[in-house]
Formats: C-alpha cells, structure tokens, sequence
C-alpha cells in the first residue's frame, strides 16, 4: 500500500514540477526587465540630474569669454560640455546665442559639433566608474575610448561639409515641421521630479543657510547639490542594470544566438541610431554598452558602427528643439549637422570601414594598454578645445 501511495505521490507531484520551473522561469525574466525598466529610468533621470544641476553652474563663463570665430565656439562647445557632462544642454545653449544673435550660424554649428565631442567624454567617465566597481581596465575604458575616438574622427572632417552646406549650397531653403511628442513626453516625464528636487533643495538652503533662491534660475548651491544627487542616482542605476544583465558563463551561447546581428557593421550602425532615437541621448544609448563589454557580451569592434549611428540621431532632441526658435537658421543649422555626420560615416562604412576599424583599435590598444599613453589621450582631448578656444 506505501508503494502505491508512493507512485501517486510521484505522479502527483510530477506534473508539478516543470509547471513550478516554468513559472520561476518567468518570474525571473519578469524581475530582469523590471530591473531594465527601472534602471533605464533612473539612468535617464541621472543624467538629467547631471545636467540640470553641471547646467546652472555654466552660463555665466560666458560672460568672461571673449568668442570671435568659429573655432572658438568649436573649442567653448566641447570645453562645456566637460563641464556639464551632456551635449544637449551646450546644443540648445548654442541656438540660444543664435538666436539672440550673440553668434552666427557658422558659430553655432561648431559649438554644436564642439558639444557632441565633450559629451562622449561622460562614457569615459562611465567606464571610469564601473572600473572603480571592480570590472577589468581594459573593458571598462574601452567604449569611453571609442567614443571619443570615433566621434573626433567623423565629427571633424564633417566640419568641411557643413561649412558648405551653410555658405554656399542654398539649404537654408529648407523648412520641415516635426512633431514634438516625443521631446515632450521626456520632459513631462521627468521634468517634474527635476523640478521638485530642485525646490526641496532650495527650500533647504534657505532653511539652513539663510540665502535668497535667485529669480533667474537655479542656485549655484542647489546646482552642486544636484549634482551630487545625480552622481549617486547614477550608481544606483548601475546596480539596477547589473542585476538584469545574465552571466556571460551561464548564458553566452544563447546571447551569442539571439545577437548575431550584432557582428555586421550595417546592423549595429543602425541599432545605434534607433536605440539613440528612441532616449534621445547620445551619453544615454553609448553608455548601456559600457556594462554590455565589460561584462563580455559586445566585442569592441562591433561597438563601432553602433557609435557611428547614435552620432547621428543624438541631434532629435536638438532638431526638435531648434523648431522653438524664433531664427530661421536654427533649423538649418542642425540639419547641416545631420548631413555632415551622416555624409562621412556612409563613406567610412562603405569604403574604408575596414581600414578605419583596424587604426581605432590600433589606438585603442596602445591607450587602453599603456597607462601613459591613457594620460596623453586624456591631455589632448583637453587641451585642443583649450587651444581652439583661444586661438
């Protein structure tokens, strides 16, 4: 009798079993995207936060600046962007002067170019941080290097053809309406917790310290503050990604079969600018691979192209702000960049991706390889906009 309670236990709990696994299966799949979800979210968030708070610490440099060429919006440009670790604020910051005919459109297109520079810079700084997390040197550093490596390399020669696109090829002439939903769903979304910290904050200091919020915009206070806030929030959102992402021992193989796409050029190039399209952040959409190659899942070489398009599609968020501008070269300005960037890396991909490729990661090697080499990478990725901007 014990033997045939026995089997109708087994063939009681039997069935059970793969339907138990199943549903812990998805549990776990469920808590991994979630963790996607909210990472992504707080990673958005951060750096809003990075920007708002480097942001209202920025404008008032330019009052002691003195900006007479192109060259010297080229090198004010990528020198802010170090300093408020986002391209996007210095890009509207520039259709501003624009428009308040501070500067003209020549100089606006290379301060725009100059902010696209400095911001791959915050991918180093990513890479920085998570090899400060315990990850590998090399894999860390490496997508912050060929940020900024592949955006000098397509972003420069670019500048020859939008300074014929703004001189001499009539393309002023052009006027498209874009709709804006997108760039208003981001700030509806996010704005208001950005504006609530920043109240709360002020709120403090004028609590603790006694000091008057200005009237014009954000404290200088409130800005390290916010900061600060965005600093933490980022690591956090790093955790939160971490978690969602599998173990490369446990799991490559089935990575390796559902990302084959990820070794052609043309399908990364535009992944790039679809992921880039879609957050409307260039540090954003570069910086989701920093974890991805530390972590084993992205070769460097595949990276490439991926940067490639994101450079392209980074400039949404800045077409559709130029619509609100009252100047009409403000359009043309930012399309001109679209054009120039998108020009050079279809050359570079159709015919000399393979030789390009090969001296990136010739470059890659002696800077990530060689802690001096690392130093003078650095050095000259600051002082050329010092240079430029003094020139």
């Amino acid at each position: 009798m014990s033997e045939h309670q026995s089997e109708q236990d087994v063939g009681v709990d039997s069935p059970a079993t793969p339907s138990l696994l199943q549903r812990n299966r998805w549990l776990r799949r469920l808590m991994k995207f979630g963790f996607v979800v909210v990472g992504l979210f707080f990673f958005i968030l951060a750096l809003r936060l990075l920007s708002k708070g480097a942001g209202g610490l920025g404008p008032f440099l330019t009052k002691t600046l003195g900006i007479e060429n192109a060259l010297n919006t080229l090198g004010f440009g990528w020198l802010f962007a170090y300093g408020v670790l986002s391209g996007s604020p210095v890009a509207g910051i520039a259709l501003s002067f624009l428009d308040s005919k501070v500067i003209d459109p020549l100089q606006a297109f290379t301060m725009i170019t100059g902010s696209r520079l400095g911001a791959s810079f915050i991918v180093l700084v990513i890479g920085f941080i998570y090899f400060l997390r315990g990850r590998e040197k090399a894999a860390s550093l490496s997508i912050g290097v060929l940020a900024l490596s592949v955006t000098a390399t397509t972003y420069l020669p670019a500048l020859a053809i939008g300074y014929w696109l703004l001189t001499d090829s009539g393309l002023d002439q052009v006027r498209i309406a874009l709709p804006s939903a997108i760039f208003d769903f981001v700030e509806q979304v996010f704005d208001p917790i950005v504006a609530w910290l920043i109240r709360t904050i002020d709120s403090g200091i004028v609590n603790i310290f006694g000091t008057t919020p200005a009237t014009t915009g954000v404290l200088p206070a409130t800005s390290v503050v916010i900061f600060v806030v965005g600093v933490g929030t980022l690591l956090f959102a790093f955790n939160l990604l971490d978690k969602a992402l599998p173990q490369v021992d446990a799991e490559h193989n089935a990575f390796g079969r559902v990302g084959g796409l990820i070794y052609r050029p043309w399908a990364m190039f535009l992944l790039g600018a679809f992921v880039t399209s879609l957050t409307l952040s260039v540090s954003v959409s570069l910086s989701i691979l920093v974890p991805l190659s530390a972590r084993g899942f992205i070769r460097r070489e595949n990276t490439l192209p991926y940067i490639m398009g994101a450079n392209i599609t980074t400039f949404i968020d800045t077409l559709i702000a130029s619509l609100l501008i009252k100047d009409p070269f403000a359009f043309t300005v930012v399309l001109a960049e679209i054009i120039s960037i998108t020009v050079i890396s279809l050359i570079i991909l159709v015919f000399l991706y393979r030789p390009y490729e090969r001296l990136i990661l010739r470059l890659l090697d002696r800077v990530v390889n060689d802690t001096p080499m690392l130093v003078t990478f650095m050095v000259v990725m600051v002082v050329t906009p010092i240079l430029l901007l003094f020139i």
